[in-house]
């Protein structure tokens, strides 16, 4: 489920310092904590300046899973506004990534350009809302859910409330 986090952001993307601002937030502080957090699951993860407005990429990566192949794009798009720092609201670099994955480049175009998955990802921001996320990671059960990264008992607690019963061990 696709969610809208800084909907408002233009597609030329914004500093990270003007977003924040006026919060008083130590953004080297929060570049440290989740570089470590990365790190530990070794994922890569890279200094970021700007943010960008994701809406365009999350079209796209819902006609990607339309496609052979197509779930590939989801880490290639982290890999590109988390690694990289690539505009994924820029078209023509979305275009790239498509193509690295063995996408077919003008039906991503065609895709991006009729906006033909708008609905699509509108009803997951609405699902969304529904839910009541407000950050990412979110995770649901039951209709009830939890927001951000957290410990191994909150998740299981989670579940418990929805109803999922323990899963017996093997012997």
């Amino acid at each position: 489920m696709h969610f809208p986090l800084h909907p408002d952001t233009p597609q030329e993307g914004r500093s990270l310092a003007d977003l924040f601002a006026g919060r008083d937030m130590d953004l080297d502080a929060m570049y440290t904590r989740m570089k470590g957090l990365m790190d530990a699951e070794g994922l890569p993860y890279s200094h970021r300046t700007h943010t960008y407005n994701s809406r365009l990429a999350q079209e796209l990566g819902k006609w990607a899973d339309t496609q052979p192949g197509g779930e590939a794009i989801h880490d290639a798009l982290y890999r590109a506004y988390f690694v990289d720092g690539v505009n994924v609201g820029d078209v023509e670099a979305l275009l790239v990534v498509a193509q690295a994955v063995g996408l077919d480049v003008e039906a991503a175009r065609e895709v991006l350009e009729s906006r033909s998955f708008k609905d699509a990802v509108d009803a997951d921001w609405e699902k969304s809302r529904q839910y009541g996320v407000t950050g990412v990671p979110t995770f649901v059960a039951g209709r009830q859910g939890v927001v951000g990264a957290q410990p191994y008992e909150a998740l299981e607690q989670l579940l418990q409330a929805a109803g999922v019963g323990a899963k017996s061990e093997s012997a």
